[in-house]
């Protein structure tokens, strides 16, 4: 697939990737190591760090998504990228999976810090760095999982449930092989991206459960006379129309005639009615659920927030 095609089909994702190029590039032209580069480097490029993220430069949790630690980093995450974007951005739109891939990164880095603090707290940690996008990819393949487990199709296509778990455990247990991977950044991208997928799943499916529901079904009855006048026949059709779904809602006198041809304009429009309410609500379900995932990790970062600031003015 060409830039040119991916631009069209996953905009979001083709300028992530170009995004973590740049970044990268700029970098190397600024005199930053291409395959290991400085904790001072990483630190002004603005990489993940207890003592900084935590106090009072927050920005840390996603600048720290779009910065590679060497050259080998940024084309493992630049083809993960590549691979889950193209599809979980036509299935979940642009704007959704944008939320989701820098939900997912702070989550990560949320949950990095917090095993951090624990371990400096049981005095058996240090304060590390972190950088990459791997807890944003993670947290798109956990997705795919969720739509992979509801049956979500993108093209007609049903994601292949045992390939993606395949793949996710690959990058987890070589995380826990492999020393200094951020496991904890991958852990929390995962589970952010499972929290954000499963109300985005849920609301999917009722979407079309109601969309199912709401459409008319007819059923025609045929009365089929012959009359037999002057060596001629004639033929005579009463179409009758009935929907058991719907509640049409006409008043109309016993025995008085009813003209069908005003009755199924008016079934489309209690069908309309009744479908566009439901569904905007559960259009509305990720959103909320994202939100309220922002201000849990609001909540998160203050709490280990004030803890740090307490611990400083006791010292002092």
């Amino acid at each position: 697939m060409t830039i040119q095609q991916l631009l069209k089909k996953a905009p979001v994702t083709t300028l992530l990737i170009i995004s973590f190029v740049a970044l990268f590039i700029l970098q190397v032209l600024t005199g930053v190591d291409a395959n290991n580069p400085s904790t001072e480097s990483l630190l002004m490029w603005g990489a993940n760090a207890l003592p900084f993220t935590m106090s009072d430069e927050p920005w840390r949790l996603v600048s720290s998504a779009f910065l590679h630690i060497g050259l080998m980093h940024l084309l493992f995450n630049g083809f993960a990228m590549y691979f889950f974007g193209q599809v979980a951005e036509p299935m979940f739109g642009s704007v959704k999976f944008l939320a989701l891939f820098l939900l997912a990164a702070v989550g990560g880095n949320l949950l990095n810090n917090h095993v951090t603090w624990m371990g400096i707290l049981d005095g058996t940690g240090q304060p590390g760095i972190s950088a990459g996008a791997s807890g944003g990819i993670m947290g798109i393949g956990a997705a795919l999982l969720i739509a992979a487990l509801f049956k979500i199709s993108v093209n007609g296509m049903v994601l292949n449930l045992k390939s993606l778990i395949f793949i996710m455990g690959i990058n987890l247990i070589y995380g826990f092989a492999v020393p200094g991977i951020d496991n904890a950044g991958h852990i929390g991208g995962a589970i952010t991206g499972l929290l954000i997928a499963l109300p985005f799943a849920t609301a999917y499916r009722q979407r079309m459960s109601m969309i199912r529901k709401s459409r008319p079904h007819y059923q025609t009855a045929y009365s089929y006379s012959i009359n037999h006048n002057h060596n001629h026949n004639q033929e005579s059709y009463n179409n009758i129309h009935t929907d058991n779904d719907i509640d049409l809602d006409i008043d109309q006198d016993i025995g008085s005639d009813v003209n069908m041809s005003n009755t199924v304009p008016q079934a489309r429009t209690v069908i309309d009615t009744a479908a566009k309410k439901p569904a905007m609500i559960w259009q509305l379900l990720p959103w909320l659920a994202m939100l309220l995932i922002a201000i849990g990790f609001f909540w998160w970062w203050q709490d280990i927030h004030q803890q740090l600031l307490q611990i400083l003015d006791s010292i002092e």
